[in-house]
């Protein structure tokens, strides 16, 4: 018998992942690991926990997490990469840990503590399209914070993505934009979450989230 996916809600769902990682393992597996898990206790994992966010999945470099908001979650990815430059400042190019990042607001069902669905998928195929130390969000995402001037966001126009049936429109957050720096996580929304343009074909290979597919080699971009 089959999970039951009859429980289903609209949330936020970001997914993330580091870049070139299998690059980095085949130079330096201790190495990488231990950076890794460094980067996750001091800086990712504190800053879930502050805005508000929860681990649904974790494989590898990969982590697939909810946030009870779209600002929390933009919040949550602009502190993360900020901090992750801070934290490779003087490191070799070739050594250092870079994560992308995706956010998306979708339907998806729960089963225990997993969310499955195609909410999952779309966040997972968005992270894949942004760079190394960025960020890209879904249009539901976007207009959840359009109005906000703490976001500078920039269109990328509609995309076609892997295993999604219609063009998925992509805007990036500009780490380094004109808007304002990210307030301070609402603690207390924080505890109660704890307690509770043309379409450009676009495929790129993704790290397992979620019972998605398996992680496979280093990130490719097919453009025609």
């Amino acid at each position: 018998m089959g999970p039951d996916l009859s429980v289903r809600r609209l949330t936020t769902i970001v997914a993330a992942d580091a870049a070139g990682y299998s690059r980095l393992v085949r130079a330096d597996e201790d190495g990488t690991l231990a950076a890794l898990q460094a980067h996750r206790a001091e800086l990712i994992d504190p800053q879930i926990a502050a805005h508000g966010g929860r681990i649904v999945n974790t494989a590898g470099d990969g982590l697939l997490l909810e946030f009870p908001s779209v600002v929390d979650a933009l919040r949550f990815a602009l502190t993360v990469q900020r901090g992750m430059r801070a934290r490779n400042a003087g490191m070799p190019q070739d050594r250092r840990i870079e994560f992308r990042i995706g956010v998306n607001v979708g339907d998806v069902a729960s089963v225990g503590d997993d969310l499955l669905g195609d909410g999952v998928n779309v966040a997972a195929r968005i992270e894949a399209l942004a760079d190394p130390g960025g960020v890209c969000l879904s249009r539901t995402a976007r207009d959840q914070v359009r109005d906000r001037k703490e976001f500078a966001l920039e269109d990328l126009g509609e995309l076609e993505v892997k295993n999604i049936e219609r063009p998925v429109r992509v805007f990036r957050l500009k780490v380094d934009g004109t808007g304002a720096e990210p307030k301070p996580p609402r603690t207390a929304l924080a505890a109660r979450l704890r307690g509770a343009a043309e379409p450009l074909r676009v495929c790129r290979r993704l790290p397992l989230l979620s019972r998605m597919e398996p992680h496979e080699q280093d990130d490719e971009q097919v453009l025609p």
